[in-house]
Protein backbone atom coordinates (compact mmCIF):
# COMPACT_ATOMS: atom_id res chain seq x y z
CA UNK A 1 0.00 0.00 0.00
CA UNK A 2 3.09 2.35 0.81
CA UNK A 3 4.49 1.54 -2.66
CA UNK A 4 1.25 2.62 -4.30
CA UNK A 5 1.06 5.89 -2.35
CA UNK A 6 4.95 6.87 -3.84
CA UNK A 7 4.56 6.01 -7.03
CA UNK A 8 0.98 7.88 -7.06
CA UNK A 9 2.56 10.81 -5.54
CA UNK A 10 5.42 10.74 -7.87
CA UNK A 11 3.08 11.23 -11.21
CA UNK A 12 1.22 13.84 -9.31
CA UNK A 13 4.42 15.37 -8.91
CA UNK A 14 5.48 14.97 -12.52
CA UNK A 15 2.68 17.09 -13.54
CA UNK A 16 3.65 19.82 -11.06
CA UNK A 17 5.95 21.54 -13.02
CA UNK A 18 3.80 21.78 -16.23
CA UNK A 19 0.48 23.52 -14.26
CA UNK A 20 0.08 27.30 -14.14
CA UNK A 21 -1.22 29.19 -11.37
CA UNK A 22 -4.44 29.49 -12.96
CA UNK A 23 -4.74 26.01 -13.65
CA UNK A 24 -3.64 25.48 -10.16
CA UNK A 25 -6.06 27.60 -8.72
CA UNK A 26 -8.71 25.82 -11.02
CA UNK A 27 -7.96 22.43 -9.77
CA UNK A 28 -8.11 23.67 -6.18
CA UNK A 29 -12.10 24.99 -6.99
CA UNK A 30 -13.32 21.68 -8.81
CA UNK A 31 -12.13 19.74 -6.47
CA UNK A 32 -13.25 21.38 -3.51
CA UNK A 33 -16.83 22.42 -5.50
CA UNK A 34 -16.74 18.23 -5.94
CA UNK A 35 -16.17 17.89 -2.85
CA UNK A 36 -18.76 19.92 -1.45
CA UNK A 37 -21.76 19.54 -3.86
CA UNK A 38 -20.66 15.74 -5.16
CA UNK A 39 -21.72 16.89 -8.54
CA UNK A 40 -19.18 17.56 -11.66
CA UNK A 41 -18.10 21.15 -12.22
CA UNK A 42 -18.95 22.75 -15.73
CA UNK A 43 -17.27 25.97 -17.27
CA UNK A 44 -20.05 27.84 -16.83
CA UNK A 45 -20.07 27.88 -12.87
CA UNK A 46 -16.42 28.81 -13.22
CA UNK A 47 -16.31 31.46 -15.97
CA UNK A 48 -17.78 34.51 -13.10
CA UNK A 49 -15.49 33.50 -10.29
CA UNK A 50 -12.56 33.54 -12.46
CA UNK A 51 -13.36 36.29 -14.84
CA UNK A 52 -12.96 34.50 -17.87
CA UNK A 53 -14.95 33.86 -21.03
CA UNK A 54 -16.26 30.15 -20.98
CA UNK A 55 -13.88 28.76 -23.78
CA UNK A 56 -10.75 30.14 -22.07
CA UNK A 57 -12.03 28.25 -18.94
CA UNK A 58 -13.04 25.16 -21.03
CA UNK A 59 -9.40 25.15 -22.42
CA UNK A 60 -7.78 25.04 -19.46
CA UNK A 61 -10.02 22.40 -18.61
CA UNK A 62 -8.89 20.61 -21.39
CA UNK A 63 -5.52 21.20 -20.16
CA UNK A 64 -5.85 19.74 -16.75
CA UNK A 65 -7.03 16.65 -17.81
CA UNK A 66 -5.08 16.12 -20.44
CA UNK A 67 -2.58 16.09 -17.79
CA UNK A 68 -4.72 13.45 -15.79
CA UNK A 69 -5.64 15.89 -13.11
CA UNK A 70 -9.61 15.92 -14.13
CA UNK A 71 -11.40 13.50 -15.85
CA UNK A 72 -14.98 13.69 -17.45
CA UNK A 73 -18.15 11.64 -16.56
CA UNK A 74 -20.96 9.44 -18.26
CA UNK A 75 -23.99 11.98 -17.57
CA UNK A 76 -22.38 15.11 -17.28
CA UNK A 77 -20.69 17.79 -19.51
CA UNK A 78 -18.78 19.20 -16.48
CA UNK A 79 -15.19 17.44 -14.87
CA UNK A 80 -14.63 16.05 -11.69
CA UNK A 81 -10.69 15.32 -10.05
CA UNK A 82 -9.10 11.80 -11.04
CA UNK A 83 -7.26 10.02 -8.28
CA UNK A 84 -4.15 11.97 -9.26
CA UNK A 85 -5.17 15.30 -9.12
CA UNK A 86 -6.75 13.88 -5.76
CA UNK A 87 -3.33 13.30 -5.07
CA UNK A 88 -1.85 16.58 -6.93
CA UNK A 89 -4.65 18.49 -4.45
CA UNK A 90 -3.57 16.70 -1.39
CA UNK A 91 0.57 16.97 -2.16
CA UNK A 92 0.41 20.37 -3.00
CA UNK A 93 -2.60 22.71 -2.70
CA UNK A 94 -4.34 21.64 0.51
CA UNK A 95 -3.92 23.43 3.89
CA UNK A 96 -5.06 21.91 7.30
CA UNK A 97 -8.19 23.60 8.54
CA UNK A 98 -8.48 25.56 11.36
CA UNK A 99 -10.55 23.43 13.71
CA UNK A 100 -14.00 24.92 15.36
CA UNK A 101 -14.52 26.33 18.59
CA UNK A 102 -16.97 23.33 18.81
CA UNK A 103 -14.58 20.55 17.54
CA UNK A 104 -11.17 21.64 19.93
CA UNK A 105 -13.96 22.25 22.86
CA UNK A 106 -15.47 18.87 22.32
CA UNK A 107 -12.11 17.03 22.01
CA UNK A 108 -10.84 19.11 24.92
CA UNK A 109 -13.11 17.99 27.05
CA UNK A 110 -12.08 13.91 26.49
CA UNK A 111 -8.20 14.66 26.83
CA UNK A 112 -8.75 16.78 29.74
CA UNK A 113 -11.24 14.11 31.91
CA UNK A 114 -7.91 12.27 33.77
CA UNK A 115 -10.39 9.78 35.01
CA UNK A 116 -9.80 8.21 31.44
CA UNK A 117 -6.89 5.97 30.51
CA UNK A 118 -5.30 6.83 27.11
CA UNK A 119 -7.10 4.06 25.06
CA UNK A 120 -10.21 4.96 26.26
CA UNK A 121 -9.51 8.68 25.26
CA UNK A 122 -8.31 7.93 21.73
CA UNK A 123 -11.48 5.82 21.53
CA UNK A 124 -13.80 8.10 22.61
CA UNK A 125 -12.28 10.99 20.61
CA UNK A 126 -12.06 9.14 17.56
CA UNK A 127 -16.32 8.15 17.99
CA UNK A 128 -16.65 12.13 17.93
CA UNK A 129 -14.13 12.79 14.99
CA UNK A 130 -17.04 10.02 13.08
CA UNK A 131 -19.57 12.40 14.65
CA UNK A 132 -18.33 15.25 13.24
CA UNK A 133 -16.88 14.59 9.94
CA UNK A 134 -19.85 11.38 9.10
CA UNK A 135 -16.86 9.08 8.13
CA UNK A 136 -15.84 5.80 9.60
CA UNK A 137 -13.44 6.28 12.24
CA UNK A 138 -10.77 3.23 13.19
CA UNK A 139 -8.68 2.53 16.25
CA UNK A 140 -6.18 0.04 16.19
CA UNK A 141 -4.51 -0.07 19.47
CA UNK A 142 -1.71 -2.25 21.12
CA UNK A 143 0.53 -2.32 24.34
CA UNK A 144 4.05 -2.31 22.69
CA UNK A 145 6.45 -5.04 23.07
CA UNK A 146 9.11 -2.88 24.95
CA UNK A 147 6.26 -3.37 27.85
CA UNK A 148 8.10 -5.45 30.86
CA UNK A 149 6.61 -6.68 33.78
CA UNK A 150 7.40 -4.16 36.78
CA UNK A 151 5.36 -5.75 39.49
CA UNK A 152 2.74 -9.01 40.12
CA UNK A 153 -0.24 -8.84 42.62
CA UNK A 154 -2.32 -11.58 43.32
CA UNK A 155 -5.82 -10.38 45.48
CA UNK A 156 -7.52 -13.50 47.15
CA UNK A 157 -11.47 -13.69 46.13
CA UNK A 158 -12.45 -16.67 48.06
CA UNK A 159 -11.22 -19.99 49.01
CA UNK A 160 -10.03 -21.18 45.53
CA UNK A 161 -10.43 -17.99 43.74
CA UNK A 162 -7.96 -15.02 42.89
CA UNK A 163 -7.19 -12.14 40.86
CA UNK A 164 -3.76 -12.24 39.17
CA UNK A 165 -2.66 -8.21 38.50
CA UNK A 166 -0.01 -7.56 36.48
CA UNK A 167 1.64 -4.10 35.76
CA UNK A 168 4.62 -3.10 33.19
CA UNK A 169 6.84 -0.13 33.98
CA UNK A 170 5.07 1.71 31.29
CA UNK A 171 2.15 1.91 33.81
CA UNK A 172 -0.16 -0.83 31.44
CA UNK A 173 -2.18 -3.49 34.07
CA UNK A 174 -3.97 -6.05 33.15
CA UNK A 175 -5.67 -8.93 35.23
CA UNK A 176 -6.78 -12.34 34.81
CA UNK A 177 -9.16 -14.32 37.10
CA UNK A 178 -6.54 -17.37 38.64
CA UNK A 179 -8.63 -20.56 40.25
CA UNK A 180 -6.86 -23.18 42.42
CA UNK A 181 -7.91 -26.95 42.95
CA UNK A 182 -9.50 -27.21 46.69
CA UNK A 183 -6.75 -29.45 47.69
CA UNK A 184 -4.21 -27.15 47.48
CA UNK A 185 -2.36 -25.52 50.63
CA UNK A 186 -2.12 -21.59 51.14
CA UNK A 187 1.58 -22.19 52.01
CA UNK A 188 2.13 -23.69 48.17
CA UNK A 189 -0.33 -21.30 46.69
CA UNK A 190 2.24 -18.54 48.44
CA UNK A 191 5.39 -20.57 47.39
CA UNK A 192 4.10 -20.65 43.66
CA UNK A 193 3.30 -16.79 43.46
CA UNK A 194 6.72 -16.03 45.09
CA UNK A 195 8.70 -17.77 42.12
CA UNK A 196 6.67 -16.69 39.53
CA UNK A 197 7.34 -13.12 41.24
CA UNK A 198 10.80 -13.63 41.29
CA UNK A 199 11.43 -14.84 37.65
CA UNK A 200 8.97 -13.16 35.58
CA UNK A 201 9.93 -9.28 36.84
CA UNK A 202 11.63 -7.36 34.09
CA UNK A 203 10.11 -9.76 31.27
CA UNK A 204 8.57 -8.33 28.28
CA UNK A 205 5.15 -9.11 27.93
CA UNK A 206 5.48 -10.86 24.84
CA UNK A 207 8.05 -13.12 26.50
CA UNK A 208 5.99 -14.49 29.50
CA UNK A 209 4.90 -17.55 28.23
CA UNK A 210 8.25 -18.62 27.08
CA UNK A 211 9.51 -17.67 30.41
CA UNK A 212 6.77 -19.42 32.32
CA UNK A 213 7.66 -22.68 30.39
CA UNK A 214 11.35 -22.84 30.32
CA UNK A 215 12.55 -21.15 33.18
CA UNK A 216 9.14 -21.12 36.00
CA UNK A 217 8.12 -24.24 35.26
CA UNK A 218 11.52 -26.22 36.34
CA UNK A 219 11.43 -24.19 39.68
CA UNK A 220 7.71 -24.79 40.50
CA UNK A 221 8.50 -28.73 39.80
CA UNK A 222 11.32 -28.99 42.51
CA UNK A 223 9.91 -26.59 45.12
CA UNK A 224 6.47 -27.42 45.03
CA UNK A 225 4.43 -30.99 46.02
CA UNK A 226 1.04 -30.35 43.76
CA UNK A 227 3.78 -28.45 41.11
CA UNK A 228 1.77 -29.57 38.24
CA UNK A 229 -1.86 -28.18 38.77
CA UNK A 230 -0.88 -25.23 40.26
CA UNK A 231 1.73 -24.26 37.44
CA UNK A 232 -1.27 -24.94 35.34
CA UNK A 233 -3.48 -22.81 36.93
CA UNK A 234 -1.01 -19.69 36.52
CA UNK A 235 0.07 -20.25 33.15
CA UNK A 236 -3.42 -20.22 31.85
CA UNK A 237 -3.84 -16.63 33.50
CA UNK A 238 -0.16 -15.54 32.93
CA UNK A 239 0.69 -16.50 29.41
CA UNK A 240 -1.61 -14.63 27.34
CA UNK A 241 0.02 -11.73 28.49
CA UNK A 242 1.10 -10.00 25.60
CA UNK A 243 0.92 -7.48 22.87
CA UNK A 244 -2.78 -7.71 21.80
CA UNK A 245 -4.07 -5.48 18.94
CA UNK A 246 -7.67 -3.75 19.89
CA UNK A 247 -10.39 -3.01 16.71
CA UNK A 248 -12.38 -0.20 17.13
CA UNK A 249 -14.51 0.96 14.39
CA UNK A 250 -17.38 3.32 14.48
CA UNK A 251 -19.70 5.04 11.76
CA UNK A 252 -19.20 2.03 9.33
CA UNK A 253 -22.83 3.35 8.24
CA UNK A 254 -21.74 6.78 7.35
CA UNK A 255 -21.13 5.36 3.37
CA UNK A 256 -24.78 5.01 3.40
CA UNK A 257 -25.28 8.83 3.32
CA UNK A 258 -22.78 9.62 0.41
CA UNK A 259 -24.35 9.13 -3.40
CA UNK A 260 -21.32 7.71 -4.67
CA UNK A 261 -22.14 4.56 -2.84
CA UNK A 262 -25.67 4.03 -3.91
CA UNK A 263 -24.50 0.39 -5.52
CA UNK A 264 -26.07 -1.96 -2.82
CA UNK A 265 -23.08 -4.84 -3.84
CA UNK A 266 -20.56 -2.51 -3.18
CA UNK A 267 -21.95 -1.20 0.04
CA UNK A 268 -22.43 -4.63 0.97
CA UNK A 269 -18.89 -5.43 0.26
CA UNK A 270 -17.52 -2.16 1.88
CA UNK A 271 -19.40 -3.13 5.07
CA UNK A 272 -18.40 -6.50 5.21
CA UNK A 273 -14.78 -5.67 5.47
CA UNK A 274 -15.42 -3.09 8.21
CA UNK A 275 -16.47 -5.95 9.88
CA UNK A 276 -13.88 -8.52 8.93
CA UNK A 277 -11.26 -7.36 12.23
CA UNK A 278 -8.30 -9.15 10.44
CA UNK A 279 -8.68 -7.40 7.24
CA UNK A 280 -9.46 -3.88 9.49
CA UNK A 281 -5.87 -4.95 11.40
CA UNK A 282 -4.45 -4.77 7.74
CA UNK A 283 -4.81 -0.76 7.60
CA UNK A 284 -2.41 -0.08 10.70
CA UNK A 285 0.55 2.65 10.15
CA UNK A 286 3.65 2.08 11.17
CA UNK A 287 4.88 5.73 9.65
CA UNK A 288 4.68 8.97 12.23
CA UNK A 289 3.42 11.60 10.08
CA UNK A 290 0.14 11.33 8.79
CA UNK A 291 -0.63 9.55 5.41
CA UNK A 292 -3.19 9.36 2.91
CA UNK A 293 -4.73 6.72 0.75
CA UNK A 294 -6.73 7.84 -2.55
CA UNK A 295 -9.05 5.26 -4.21
CA UNK A 296 -6.82 2.69 -5.50
CA UNK A 297 -4.25 3.15 -3.24
CA UNK A 298 -6.22 1.46 -0.33
CA UNK A 299 -7.57 -2.09 -0.23
CA UNK A 300 -11.03 -1.12 0.68
CA UNK A 301 -12.62 0.26 -2.32
CA UNK A 302 -11.61 2.49 -5.82
CA UNK A 303 -14.07 5.55 -4.49
CA UNK A 304 -12.85 5.58 -0.58
CA UNK A 305 -9.93 6.85 0.57
CA UNK A 306 -8.18 6.73 4.03
CA UNK A 307 -5.93 9.11 5.58
CA UNK A 308 -3.98 8.01 9.13
CA UNK A 309 -1.37 7.97 11.29
CA UNK A 310 0.68 5.88 13.66
CA UNK A 311 0.62 7.03 17.93
CA UNK A 312 3.02 5.86 20.03
CA UNK A 313 2.18 7.06 24.58
CA UNK A 314 3.69 5.03 27.44
CA UNK A 315 3.84 1.92 26.01
CA UNK A 316 0.61 2.27 23.97
CA UNK A 317 0.58 1.89 20.44
CA UNK A 318 -1.56 1.69 17.50
CA UNK A 319 -3.23 3.57 14.63
CA UNK A 320 -5.82 6.11 14.38
CA UNK A 321 -7.62 6.53 10.76
CA UNK A 322 -10.45 7.82 9.02
CA UNK A 323 -12.33 6.24 5.97
CA UNK A 324 -15.00 8.38 3.38
CA UNK A 325 -15.58 9.21 0.16
CA UNK A 326 -12.88 10.45 -2.38
CA UNK A 327 -14.61 13.61 -2.00
CA UNK A 328 -13.16 13.64 1.52
CA UNK A 329 -12.66 16.67 3.02
CA UNK A 330 -8.79 16.15 3.42
CA UNK A 331 -7.52 19.32 5.01
CA UNK A 332 -10.79 18.90 7.91
CA UNK A 333 -10.23 15.14 8.57
CA UNK A 334 -5.83 15.63 8.69
CA UNK A 335 -6.68 18.57 11.03
CA UNK A 336 -8.48 16.38 13.11
CA UNK A 337 -6.01 13.73 13.36
CA UNK A 338 -3.51 16.09 14.52
CA UNK A 339 -5.06 17.00 17.22
CA UNK A 340 -5.64 13.81 18.33
CA UNK A 341 -2.14 12.88 17.65
CA UNK A 342 -0.90 15.92 19.60
CA UNK A 343 -2.81 15.35 22.64
CA UNK A 344 -2.23 11.69 22.68
CA UNK A 345 1.41 12.77 22.61
CA UNK A 346 0.93 15.38 26.09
Amino acid sequence: MIRLWQLSKKSAKEGEGMITDRQKKLLKTIVENYIKTARPVSSKALCKRFKCSSATIRNEMASLEGLGLLQKTHTSSGRVPSDKGYRYYVDNIMKPEELSDEDVMRLGQIFSNNSLVLSDAISKSMEIVSELTNYTAIVLGRSSDDNRIAKVEVVPIDNNKMIAIVITDKGHVENRNVTIPDNISKDEVKRVIEIIDKLIIGVSLSDVAKVLEFEVKPVIDKAVKQHEALYNAFYNAFSDFGPKQSVMVRGTSNLLKEPEFDDVDKIRNILNKFDDHDFIRNIKEDDDGIKVYIGSENQIDDDISVIKTYFYKDGEEGTIALVGPKRMEYGRAEALLNYIKENIGR
